[in-house]
Order: C-alpha cells, then structure tokens, then sequence
C-alpha cells in the first residue's frame, strides 16, 4: 500500500512538473507571437512614414530652396529697413512654410498611434513644419513692428527676433535628421530582407539623401543672440 501511494505521489509531482512545463512552453510562444506582431505593426508603420515623407519631398523642396534664398537677409538679425528684395525672400518663404505639407499619417490624431521608430520620425517632420512656418509669420511680423510700429513694439520685436530666426534655424536642423533616422530604423527593422520591394534599399537612400544634412540645413547658424 505503501508503496501504491508512494507511485501515486510521484506521478502526481511529474504530471504537474510536466503541466508547469507546457504552461511555461506556451507563454514564450505567446510572447515570440507577440514579438513578431509587434516588429510587424513597427514595419508597416515604417512604411506609412517612408511613403509620407516621400509624398511630403516636392513641398519640403519648395520650402528648403525658399529658406535658403532668403536666409542671409535674417541670419545677422533684422536690419532698421528690410531692403524690397530681401522682403521679397522672407515673404516666398514664409509662403511656402506656411504652404508645407503634412501627411495625415503625420498629423497628432493618427501620429499618436504609430509605433516603433515611425512615432519618432513623424514628431520630427511636425516640429520641422511647426517651427519653420511659425518662425517665419513671427519674422515677417517683426519686420512689420520694426519698420512700422511704436518705438515699444520695434524695441519688442528686435529683442525677440532672435527666438523667430531661431526657430527657422531648429526647424530645418530637425528636418535634416530624418534620413540619418530613417536609415536607422530601416536597418534595425531588418532591412530589404524584411521589407522585400514594399520599402527598397534604394528608396530608403533616396529619402536619406533628400532629408539629409547637406540638403536641408542652414549655413551658417544665426549670429545673433535674444535680446540684443
């Protein structure tokens, strides 16, 4: 008897052994599952932000070639009488911040959904276009008090001009980040391996190259300093 309830016991221990190992077994299964759907979400989301900044590429152009015409009238701060031609420049560019397209998938409502390293590349480009449009509406607004207001209003907007200039400056230096960031993450994200022809090395490189340092960003950085 002793020994029927000893083989009783045993049997009982291995089968809860062998329970607690299926239950174990099961559990890394449903984390890879998990894993793997979640590198899959974080690929298709890296395609939805290629394909946006790709659509985005010929209004960034626009706004990177205008910038950079009217840059040199800013850089050093704003003069006592912005010459027609300089104005000119300020007023393109401003235009065409204010003209910038942002991609649905980029807009707050639907960018709050993105995962993986799409949210970050997403966040970037809206500073890009918030900065860069608001930066300009503030210069040409400056120019206005500076030029045409009382000697409080242009005393105002030449202390702060610097933050308006700034923030164009900023703007476009976080623009010129995406390719280096993109690149990064399709890498990490597995590559073309991962992605096949839905996301190619070469349109990869041709992003990079678009929102890159040597296309996107202003020489030199702003001279001047708030409040001087």
């Amino acid at each position: 008897m002793r020994r029927a309830g000893r083989s009783r016991t045993i049997g009982r221990g291995a089968a809860l052994l062998l329970l607690g190992g299926a239950a174990l077994a099961t559990g890394c299964g449903n984390s890879q599952t998990a894993n793997t759907a979640e590198l899959r979400l974080q690929r298709e989301d890296l395609l939805a932000v290629s394909h946006a900044l790709s659509g985005a590429q010929a209004s960034v152009n626009r706004e990177v070639a205008a910038t950079k015409a009217a840059w040199p009238s800013v850089v050093n701060s704003l003069p006592a009488h912005t010459s027609a031609a300089a104005r000119a420049s300020i007023q393109a560019a401003a235009r065409r911040a204010a003209q910038l397209t942002l991609p649905a998938v980029f807009q707050e409502r639907n960018a709050t959904a993105l995962t993986g390293p799409a949210s970050g590349l997403a966040g970037i480009y809206r500073s890009f276009s918030g900065l860069a449009a608001r930066g300009w509406q503030l210069i040409g607004a400056a120019i206005q008090q500076i030029e045409h207001g009382s000697p409080t209003a242009a005393s105002f907007a030449r202390a702060n001009v610097p933050l308006y200039i700034d923030s164009v400056y900023d703007g476009h230096f976080s623009l010129a980040q995406i390719g280096k960031q993109l690149t990064a993450a399709y890498t990490k994200l597995g590559g073309p391996a991962a992605f096949d022809a839905t996301l190619t090395q070469e349109e990869v490189d041709a992003l990079a190259r678009a929102y890159s340092e040597a296309n996107d960003r202003l020489h030199p950085h702003t001279g001047v300093r708030l409040g001087s």
